[in-house]
C-alpha cells in the first residue's frame, strides 16, 4: 500500500491539470500498475491531491507481555523435568506435574509465586510451544530400518490394516523392533522391542542383543510380565523377527490372537510406529549400541522411561472419524490423558495391581526419574562415541 500511495501521489498532479482525454490515459496507466478498479483509482487520485505532507502510517502499539520471565523460567523447568513433551500434552498434565514437582521441592520457590502458579495452570498448549520455541533443539539425525520380510508364513497370519475397528478393552498390543545400528547395518547391534497397547497407550520397551527369535521371545515374555493387564492380542509388521515358527508357537501356547500388518503400510501399526520415534529415538537417540554394557544401560534407561511415560505423560487416542464441509474425512481424538488413568478407568485391573500402581504413583518423584534418565543418556553418549 505504501508503494501504491507513492505512485498515486506521482500521478495526482498530472491528473488534476489534464484534459478529459488525458485524465483517461492517466487512469488507464494507474489501473495497470496498481490493479485497482477505475473508480478506486479515481478516488485515490483525488485523495492524494488533497493530502498534504507525507502519508501517515498507523503505528500499532505492541501488546504487553502476559507471561513474565519468572513464568518462563518455571515453565522451562517443568518442561525439562517432564521429559520435554509438546505443549499440547504438557498443558493437559500441568495439574499433575506442577503439584508433584512442588511437593518434592524440585522448583524454584522464589520464582513460583501464586501469580506464576495461576498462569502455569491456565497456559494453553500453543502458548507453551511459542514460549519454549527458542529453548527446543530440533536438529536430530535420522535412523535406518532393518526390517526384512518373512514371506514363508505370511499367508497363515491374519492381516490387520489401518482403519479396522478399534479395540474397546486393554490387552491388544502392537509390537515392533527398532535397530541401534548408527550409520551402518553391518555387524551385530542391539535392538529395542517396543510394545504399545492400542486402547490405553501403555508402552513397554525391552532392549535385546540382536534380532534372533530367542531374544525376541525373551523380550516378549518380559513385556507380558510387565503389563498390568493380560495380553490377548499381538499385531506386528512383516519382519522375519516376528513372522517365524517360534513366534507363532509362542502365541499359540499363550492363546494370543496373532495378526500382522500389510507390507509397506506402516500406518497399519500407527500406534507403535509413533512410539518408535517418541520413546525409543527420543530417549536412546540414533547412535550405535553393540556392547553388553550399552545393552545393560538401555534396559536401565527403559525401566525409568516406562514409569514416566505410563504414569505421568499424557497421550491422545483416535476415537472416530468426521467429515468436514468439503467431505474430507478426518480423525477425531479424545482429550489428552495418561495411560495410567486410561487403564484405571477401564476397570480391567485386579485389586492388587490397582493398589500397586496407585502406590507407585504416590511415592514416585518424577524429577528423580528425569535425572536418572539424563544420567544414563550421558553414559550412552559417551560409550557410543
Amino acid at each position: 500500500m505504501a508503494t501504491r500511495r507513492e505512485i498515486t501521489k506521482k500521478y495526482a498532479a498530472d491528473y488534476a491539470k489534464s484534459s478529459k482525454n488525458a485524465k483517461g490515459l492517466v487512469l488507464d496507466e494507474l489501473v495497470a500498475v496498481t490493479g485497482w478498479s477505475r473508480a478506486n483509482a479515481r478516488r485515490a487520485l483525488s485523495t492524494a491531491r488533497k493530502r498534504k505532507g507525507p502519508a501517515r502510517v498507523a503505528v500499532r502499539k505492541p501488546r504487553g507481555r502476559t507471561y513474565g520471565y519468572d513464568t518462563l523460567k518455571v515453565l522451562i523447568g517443568v518442561w525439562r523435568l517432564a521429559g520435554m513433551p509438546s505443549g499440547k500434552y504438557l498443558a493437559a498434565t500441568m495439574d499433575l506435574w506442577l503439584p508433584k514437582l512442588e511437593a518434592f521441592g524440585e522448583l524454584d520457590t522464589k520464582r513460583l509465586t501464586p501469580a506464576v502458579r495461576v498462569q502455569l495452570m491456565q497456559v494453553s498448549g500453543a502458548t507453551i510451544d511459542r514460549l519454549l520455541k527458542p529453548t527446543k533443539d530440533a536438529d536430530k539425525p535420522k535412523g535406518l530400518s532393518a526390517t526384512k520380510a518373512g514371506p514363508l508364513l505370511r499367508n497363515s497370519i491374519t492381516v490387520r490394516k489401518a482403519g479396522d475397528e478399534h479395540e474397546q478393552l486393554p490387552g491388544f498390543i502392537e509390537a515392533d523392533l527398532v535397530v541401534h545400528c548408527g550409520p551402518t547395518l553391518t555387524g551385530e547391534f542391539a535392538r529395542t522391542l517396543t510394545a504399545t497397547d492400542v486402547f490405553t497407550g501403555w508402552t513397554e520397551n525391552v532392549a535385546v542383543r540382536n534380532g534372533a527369535h530367542v531374544w525376541v521371545l525373551a523380550a516378549m515374555d518380559e513385556v507380558v510380565a510387565r503389563l498390568p493387564f493380560p495380553l490377548v492380542g499381538l499385531d506386528t509388521d512383516n519382519g522375519g523377527e516376528f513372522i517365524n515358527y517360534a513366534m507363532i508357537e509362542w502365541a499359540g501356547k499363550k492363546d494370543i490372537y496373532f495378526t500382522r500388518a500389510r507390507p509397506y503400510k506402516s500406518n497399519d501399526n500407527a500406534h507403535v510406529e509413533q512410539k518408535n520415534g517418541d520413546v525409543v529415538r527420543r530417549h536412546a537417540f540414533h547412535y550405535r549400541y553393540d556392547t553388553a554394557a550399552e545393552l545393560k544401560l538401555l534396559n536401565a534407561l527403559y525401566a525409568l522411561v516406562r514409569i514416566r511415560l505410563n504414569l505421568f505423560t499424557a497421550t491422545t487416542k483416535a476415537i472416530g472419524w468426521r467429515s468436514n464441509k468439503h467431505g474430507k474425512k478426518t480423525r477425531i481424538y479424545d482429550k489428552p490423558r495418561t495411560p495410567y488413568h486410561r487403564v484405571i478407568d477401564s476397570g480391567i485391573l485386579t485389586e492388587a495391581k490397582a493398589t500397586e500402581l496407585a502406590e507407585l504413583m504416590e511415592t514416585t518423584n518424577p524429577a528423580e526419574l528425569t535425572r536418572g534418565i539424563t544420567r544414563i543418556q550421558t553414559q550412552l553418549i559417551a560409550l557410543a562415541a
